[in-house]
């Protein structure tokens, strides 16, 4: 698995994208209780509804291209205006386990936003497209990569460049791919000592041979350019 690095972007204003990843749209919880009222649903139908329903389950499955081992069957799946009347008065709703944000009162909202995991969250960035992703990081200020974003690769995991930075006394390359796997946070300070560090390494390269300097001079380069963003802007980084 390879490593990347990344600053975080959520930490300035400066990042175009400040505004649509703090803007929560919706939030999956792992309950609804006191949320119905603003919980995403599906209308949906059981199985055993359709034998009391149509004489030709079969049939039905068939001119609604549904899959016979659907369970339940989503309403938004029935494409013939006669079934969907037909099933109508048989629907119920499932929940998701999403709720919408917007409408949502202060109170709630706080309680919805404390309880979020990261990972289960939707944000008005997930709404852009891809070209609308890639033409704003091209023109932030935060993208570090030759306009192509504010991350990028540091390399595998077995990268030699750690080791390389423990023998030059770099603590902060040397604890790259480690930093990765426990979720290490790095500060604006440490991106300064980065450069620093990316200035040892830049000197002590060669003595690791021709082959090591065209593998990882690269790799220093990214480094010292995603530093100098988060010095510039007073923002940490980190390895993922």
């Amino acid at each position: 698995m390879g490593v990347s690095m990344a600053v975080m972007e959520h930490d300035t204003e400066a990042s175009l994208c400040y505004e649509a990843k703090g803007a929560v749209l919706k939030v999956l919880m792992k309950s609804i209780d006191g949320l119905r009222d603003h919980a995403d649903y599906d209308m949906v139908v059981d199985p055993q509804i359709l034998e009391e329903v149509f004489d030709d389950v079969a049939a039905f499955m068939k001119r609604n291209r549904i899959d016979p081992e659907s369970d339940p069957i989503y309403m938004e799946k029935v494409k013939k205006d006669s079934d969907v009347k037909a099933l109508e008065p048989h629907q119920r709703r499932e929940f998701t386990g999403w709720v919408t944000m917007d409408g949502m009162p202060t109170d709630l909202a706080a309680r919805v936003l404390k309880e979020a995991n990261g990972d289960d969250v939707v944000t008005g960035w997930d709404m852009y497209s891809f070209d609308e992703m890639n033409d704003t990081c091209a023109k932030c200020p935060l993208s570090w990569d030759k306009g192509r974003g504010c991350i990028g690769t540091f390399g595998p995991e077995n990268s030699k460049l750690p080791e390389i930075a423990a023998k030059a006394g770099c603590p902060i390359v040397t604890s790259a791919v480690e930093a990765s796997l426990d979720q290490r946070r790095f500060s604006a300070a440490d991106a300064t000592a980065l450069i620093e560090e990316v200035a040892i390494l830049k000197e002590k390269l060669p003595e690791e041979g021709k082959m090591m300097v065209r593998r990882y001079s690269g790799v220093l380069d990214r480094l010292e350019a995603m530093a100098s963003v988060c010095v510039e802007h007073g923002i940490g980084f980190y390895f993922l």
